[in-house]
């Protein structure tokens, strides 16, 4: 296992819902007597993939038969939807929480990065936590002191670093804990999906900085994100978790680009929501011409009717859609507010509209989010990953240009 930094042997991670600690007493004893009988964990055939959607069942399988092997001076990228395992499999490799079933082996000191604050006490300042983090690490004070200046200089927070971190913002955290934990030279970095809290500045120096520790350094970094840009930069190969389980793993464009053509199953344009029970539900989105698809020519227009369930009386309501492309980037946004003012919705079923006019897209695979919300208040609903597909024919041969960060605040939307 010389050059093997992380292996993982089966490895499995149970949850019982709605409960703290092991369960009832008749829980306990089953597991006692099929412990003393030589037997395996009852509870541990019970339970269904992990599905945020569906949850039924007393037991839920967060990861299930994981096995991989991360070499030394690798940087792995870990993607899925959110509950596919990605947060767990992090937290059982640092330690935070133990594996159900399975074995793992681990060459060097890991650093984690899980989430704002991870390994910070608030009423600590940032010179003390910084200090903290190091002995947590096992490193000398000599060891911490040559590296604090270095610190201080990457998280920008010189101006504070005697200020206990409980009064830091959110970016500070983040940028400090990053630096810690990067520049105290850990032999495996582990972070997070909370680099999307720094801003465009800082997400461009930790992206940097992790390059530099794998190459220079030889250390290991896996890296969970959203953001498939950051994924496709940093990380040559990258795992696909999906419901608790490694969907596919091998070199990240692959992965990328078979996640973002998979994420969504195709329903020809018309798709069905279960109504939740709240005051006001998004019911069905279609997407169409003169009939409802999800393939369209760059030079048709697309149609795009949003049905909403009202079951009581409702005030200022807005629909909100943004329309992002194969890498997650923000292509534009549109508010029904702006150009079609509902004050009030009475009870019964609803219809907004709106369109995307010809020769504004490229050719590609797109993706629309739907939003429900009160302006200048909550999100009530949000329906993300409605895909579009456009296609060059003989009738729009001509590649359009790229068109990126557009912020289309007046496309036509009609209620009724």
């Amino acid at each position: 296992m010389s050059d093997i930094a992380i292996k993982l042997e089966n490895i499995s991670k149970q949850y019982r819902l709605g409960v703290v600690g092991t369960g009832t007493l008749s829980h306990d004893l089953n597991r006692w007597f099929a412990r003393i009988r030589g037997k395996e964990d009852p509870t541990l055939k019970i339970g269904q993939a992990n599905q945020l959607a569906e949850a039924g069942g007393n037991y839920v399988w967060a990861l299930k038969d994981i096995n991989l092997e991360v070499k030394k001076g690798e940087i792995l990228g870990i993607i899925g939807k959110n509950g596919a395992g990605k947060s767990t499999l992090l937290k059982l490799l640092s330690r935070v929480t133990g594996p159900t079933t399975g074995q793992i082996k681990v060459n060097g000191r890991i650093a984690s990065l899980l989430e704002v604050g991870t390994g910070f006490h608030p009423e600590l300042t940032g010179r003390e936590n910084i200090f903290l983090n190091g002995a947590i690490l096992g490193m000398r004070k000599p060891e911490i002191r040559k590296k604090l200046d270095e610190i201080v200089d990457f998280a920008g927070v010189a101006k504070y670093l005697d200020t206990p971190v409980k009064r830091y913002s959110s970016g500070m955290y983040v940028r400090l804990a990053f630096a810690v934990a990067a520049h105290l030279e850990p032999d495996i970095l582990v972070v997070d999906e909370v680099l999307a809290v720094g801003d465009a500045e800082f997400q461009k120096k930790a992206i940097g900085k992790m390059q530099d520790v794998s190459s220079q350094g030889g250390r290991t970094v896996l890296f969970v994100s959203h953001n498939m840009n950051s994924i496709r930069q940093l990380c040559s190969n990258s795992i696909l978790l999906d419901k608790g389980i490694i969907k596919k793993i091998g070199i990240t464009n692959d992965i990328i680009e078979y996640y973002l053509n998979n994420k969504s199953k195709l329903h020809e344009g018309k798709y069905h929501f279960t109504d939740k029970n709240k005051n006001i539900s998004i019911i069905e989105i279609t997407t169409y011409t003169d009939k409802h698809k999800d393939t369209f020519s760059v030079n048709e227009e697309i149609n795009i009717s949003i049905k909403l369930n009202v079951k009581e009386n409702i005030n200022n309501i807005a629909i909100a859609i943004h329309l992002r492309d194969n890498n997650e980037t923000l292509i534009f946004s549109s508010f029904s507010k702006d150009t079609c003012p509902i004050a009030d919705l009475k009870k019964g079923l609803h219809r907004f509209r709106t369109i995307i006019p010809p020769n504004l897209l490229n050719k590609g695979k797109f993706y629309i989010d739907v939003i429900t919300f009160h302006p200048g208040s909550e999100i009530i609903q949000k329906i993300k990953d409605i895909p579009l597909n456009l296609i060059l024919t003989k009738k729009s041969n001509t590649v359009l240009l790229e068109r990126k960060g557009l912020l289309l605040k007046y496309l036509n939307w009609s209620y009724g």
